[in-house]
């Protein structure tokens, strides 16, 4: 019987034969041992699987995952949330079951695309919305999905999600909301990526709801507390809005005079990043690739640094350079800055898999116009397609 941690080639014919008469026993001991084994044979620890070998256990679970009991389908989520060589297909089947199935994959996957999510927004349950309200770095078009549905808990959750991306237009539509949804009012002026006139109009709406409940609790006249509430809205909003718009210039300014004097280049980045100045960071990167924000944020800070990994490649930074800048600039993400191992490592693979030249076509094609998600897919299909084409030479 196969077991796990088994480090044997798996595609030896006897052991092959063993792990499918593994999948053909039906108690829940059996059904957990073939979790265990194929959460293995997937994992990006070990090479075992060839091409074909893969598709076989691909085909295997496909057809089982359907029969397997609730806890083993749960197991078997919790597994494949980690890893990245997962079959799409299974990924969805289990991304659409019961909640404590899907949950470990919607939090986590980063397998699932935003077609996908969207579909399981629009389709699932409330709870399933809930676990991708608490994805890292949910997307623009993610979060306008969930909000779309308009349940107050998810649109909250997802407002209290710091690296969550949110539209300009979708933000405006909360701040207008929040005069009437109280639990959006506190998450809403607690997000940095809140721009100054939302802001604004925000702490109008806050200062309202504070005048009603002052009215209702103290002896004190109307007009005196309008004024006072007038100026601390108006003071409040004007510091932010300053704040933000010097921080932004300056970064901006200072960036433009470096690159007048001098190249910008990898060794200044890294520099900057090391002493933690990551406005201008985001300034002397956006000169250095041409990317004007907010979609320069969204390719220095997406998950995996799938983005920063393909402007660095255009740009021509090695290997030795894309690591630290890659580690240093996760400190811009806000909330929980530890780097996940896996997360590292899916960058630094897909740093060595990315062609040059189709780095600089999707860079020039992000300096123009937003396809930023279509850009990184066109590499993804290019990068899957060189792998297969090195592991099956006879389909040419």
């Amino acid at each position: 019987m196969v077991q796990n941690g088994d480090k044997r080639r798996m595609g030896d014919p006897e052991h092959l034969q063993e792990l499918l008469e593994l999948a053909r026993d039906t108690s829940l001991d059996a059904r957990m041992n073939l979790v265990d084994v194929i959460g293995d044979l997937f994992s990006e620890r070990e090479t075992v699987l060839s091409e074909r070998e893969r598709a076989l256990m691909t085909e295997i679970l496909e057809k089982l995952v359907r029969d397997f009991e609730m806890t083993v389908r749960v197991e078997l989520s919790k597994r494949l949330a980690q890893e990245e060589k997962v079959p799409r297909a299974l990924v969805k089947t289990l991304a659409n079951d019961d909640i404590d199935v899907a949950r470990p994959l919607l939090m986590q996957s980063t397998v699932l695309q935003d077609r996908e999510l969207i579909e399981i927004v629009r389709n699932r349950t409330r709870q399933h919305q809930l676990a991708i309200a608490l994805r890292r770095n949910v997307s623009e078009p993610v979060s306008d999905a969930l909000v779309e549905n308009g349940d107050d808990d998810v649109i909250r959750t997802l407002l209290e999600n710091p690296s969550a991306y949110i539209s300009e237009a979708t933000m405006a539509y909360l701040v207008d909301q929040a005069r009437h949804v109280d639990t959006f009012q506190e998450p809403l002026v607690n997000r940095t990526d809140l721009g100054p006139s939302l802001a604004k109009r925000m702490y109008w709406h806050v200062s309202a709801a504070l005048r009603n409940k002052i009215l209702e609790s103290y002896d004190i006249a109307e007009d005196e507390l309008d004024d006072a509430l007038e100026s601390i809205a108006g003071t409040m909003s004007e510091r932010d809005a300053t704040e933000t718009a010097e921080t932004s210039s300056t970064a901006r300014t200072l960036a433009r005079r470096i690159a007048a004097e001098r190249q910008i280049d990898s060794t200044l980045i890294i520099k900057v990043l090391r002493r933690g100045e990551i406005p201008l960071f985001e300034a002397l990167f956006g000169e250095m690739c041409g990317i004007e924000p907010p979609r320069l944020q969204h390719v220095i800070y997406e998950t995996g640094g799938k983005g920063l990994a393909v402007v660095c490649r255009a740009l021509q930074v090695d290997k030795a350079n894309f690591a630290p800048i890659f580690l240093l600039s996760r400190k811009g993400r806000g909330g929980e800055q530890v780097v996940d191992p896996r997360e590292v490592s899916v960058a630094m693979r897909f740093f060595d898999d990315i062609d040059p030249d189709a780095a600089r076509k999707a860079l020039k094609r992000w300096q123009r116009e937003p396809g930023y998600l279509d850009a990184i897919e066109a590499i993804e299909e290019q990068r899957r397609g060189r792998t297969t084409r090195q592991a099956c030479p006879h389909l040419e």
